[in-house]
């Protein structure tokens, strides 16, 4: 229950008394954000029963409770799925998973995609296959057979925040390090017990001061298709739609499948990727 605690805590500190209608008065505040008996009251929950919820001393809250804390909260449906998964969990001991294995859907339909670049990505958003123009694309500079050896396989969140190419990849690092950050945060509360998923955010958490400020405002939201300006370092600019798929046997796996506009100058510096033999 400790997460959960943590989690109500940041979520709180973004809010500010007049964002929920309450008066201000001008007093000077000790805390960021609103105060743990504002939030109850806010919530209809007494005080000592919130303080309880935030020290991980209380459990079996109520989907009625939950959803008045959400409310109160301003969370998204993203953030409210996060809330009850969190309020479900019991502490558990992390165990370290077995390799994730590719799978068979998957790998057909990466290679039925043909000159269209995408990657398969595990739970973790460890890169589990990747077609030659996924490859070239977002991480030409890594070993194209890397992801066949799971203790070799890239990482995008870890490439991202500390793979200097990856970084200069994005035009707009820090729109896509909230977007990455927002998705692990999901991932980390369906799977609180996940031993790997916890040592990829540990590293994260020692090596990037970016990634902790990011981490810890306890923002959440799963991955979705968007768009993003790249700067290649081969072909140079443009501008790409990211979409996610979902393998119908494997919901822990994602296809990222990466689009341009029909008739655009970014297609056609794709296609002159395409050709260039990577």
């Amino acid at each position: 229950m400790a997460v959960l605690g943590e989690f109500l805590r940041a979520r709180r500190s973004l809010l500010r008394p007049e964002d929920v209608g309450l008066p201000a008065l001008g007093e000077r505040r000790r805390v960021a954000g609103l105060r743990r008996e504002e939030l109850a009251q806010l919530a209809g929950v007494s005080v000592s029963y919130y303080t309880r919820l935030e020290q991980g001393q209380s459990v079996n809250a109520s989907d009625a409770i939950l959803d008045a804390l959400a409310g109160a909260l301003r969370l998204d449906e993203h953030e409210r799925e996060h809330l009850r998964e969190l309020a479900a969990h019991r502490p558990r001991t992390q165990r370290r998973p077995p390799p994730e294995r590719l799978d068979p859907l998957a790998r057909d339909l990466l290679r039925s995609l043909g000159d269209v670049p995408a990657l398969v990505l595990g739970r973790r958003s460890d890169v589990l296959a990747w077609n030659p123009l996924g490859h070239a694309l977002m991480a030409g500079h890594v070993d194209p057979t890397a992801p066949e050896r799971p203790a070799d396989r890239p990482n995008t969140a870890r490439m991202l925040f500390l793979d200097p190419h990856t970084r200069e990849l994005y035009a707009d690092w820090p729109r896509k390090a909230r977007a990455v950050v927002g998705n692990l945060r999901a991932v980390a509360g369906r799977y609180p017990e996940d031993a790997l998923l916890a040592s990829l955010v540990g590293e994260l958490t020692m090596k990037s001061p970016e990634f902790v400020a990011l981490w810890g405002d306890h923002r959440v939201k799963p991955c979705e298709a968007d768009s993003y300006v790249l700067r290649h370092p081969l072909v140079g600019a443009l501008t790409v739609a990211q979409q996610i798929l979902t393998p119908a046997r494997s919901p822990e796996q994602t296809v990222v499948v990466v689009t341009t506009a029909e008739g655009s100058a970014s297609e056609n510096t794709l296609k002159l990727l395409g050709r260039s033999g990577h």
